[in-house]
């Protein structure tokens, strides 16, 4: 966790006093992931799990399709030999030419989010089938996901200043749910990664029982990560964009909404929720 936070001095202002105090901020800093030595993306990062970040990247991204796919992540070293703490290699079993089509087509996928929502839907389509679960999970059941969620939160307990992902594992059948893992980042997108890695280094894609909450907004990007990774249901705090919602509805993701303590939405494919 100390790799997450640095403490800050800071002038307080309360009740009319000043105080200096320290103050904890949430780190923020670049991860080079690099792909058979060659400098591949650069995204700012909270620093820790770092190979979750870059596997889980790659495979919500197009770039691998399964676990057998993913060969050796590594730091790379400085000029006297010791590790890098913000870059990694990424060594893939990805044959030249199938890299080289991935690489075109997540490029016409990227360009055309934001300009022609169908046109990305339509590519993404092509590429992920649409996921079939018989996931159930009873309303009561994901009324308590905010607070489990919430008391893992150990670094944004401190700083205030991070985004959450977190798995859930059904059991029971629709009575009861399990953390599988959390993942806190500065960027959203990233702790997204972050725990579909954590999923895919354990040979746990695809994701068909799982739920997948999220301390922010769904976007149309996070939908995309979570369909890559076979997750049927994706919950947020906050509110999904029109965009991620149309998503979810061609790819069979059940979207849930301004998920709180006593109340939540379902926007798409609301079978998967029991009343």
């Amino acid at each position: 966790m100390d790799s997450a936070v640095l403490q800050h001095p800071a002038l307080k202002w309360r009740a009319g006093n000043a105080t200096t105090v320290g103050d904890n901020l949430a780190v923020e800093e670049p991860l080079e992931i690099r792909l058979g030595g060659r400098r591949f993306t650069l995204t700012m990062r909270t620093p820790g799990h770092d190979e979750e970040l870059a596997a889980g990247f790659l495979l919500a991204e197009g770039f691998i399709a399964s676990r057998d796919e993913l060969g050796e992540i590594r730091r790379v070293r400085d000029g006297k030999g010791l590790p890098e703490p913000n870059v990694i290699d990424v060594i893939l079993k990805v044959a030249a030419h199938d890299l080289s089509e991935r690489l075109k087509r997540n490029f016409t996928i990227s360009a055309s989010c934001g300009v022609c929502g169908k046109t990305s839907i339509e590519a993404l389509e092509r590429r992920i089938a649409p996921i079939t679960s018989d996931l159930r999970i009873a309303a009561a059941t994901m009324l308590r996901l905010p607070a489990m969620m919430r008391e893992a939160q150990a670094v944004f307990s401190r700083t205030g200043g991070l985004h959450a992902a977190a798995l859930f594992a059904r059991l029971n059948g629709a009575e009861a749910a399990a953390m599988m893992v959390l993942r806190e980042d500065i960027g959203r997108h990233n702790a997204v990664d972050k725990v579909i890695g954590h999923a895919l280094e354990l040979d746990r894609i695809p994701l068909h029982d799982a739920v997948m909450m999220v301390s922010g907004r769904l976007s149309f990007e996070i939908i995309q990560k979570a369909a890559a990774a076979g997750i049927p249901l994706v919950a947020a705090v906050s509110a999904p964009s029109t965009l991620a919602v149309e998503l979810a509805q061609e790819l069979g993701i059940t979207v849930v909404g301004f998920l709180r303590e006593q109340s939540f939405n379902v926007y798409t494919h609301d079978q998967r929720v029991v009343v």
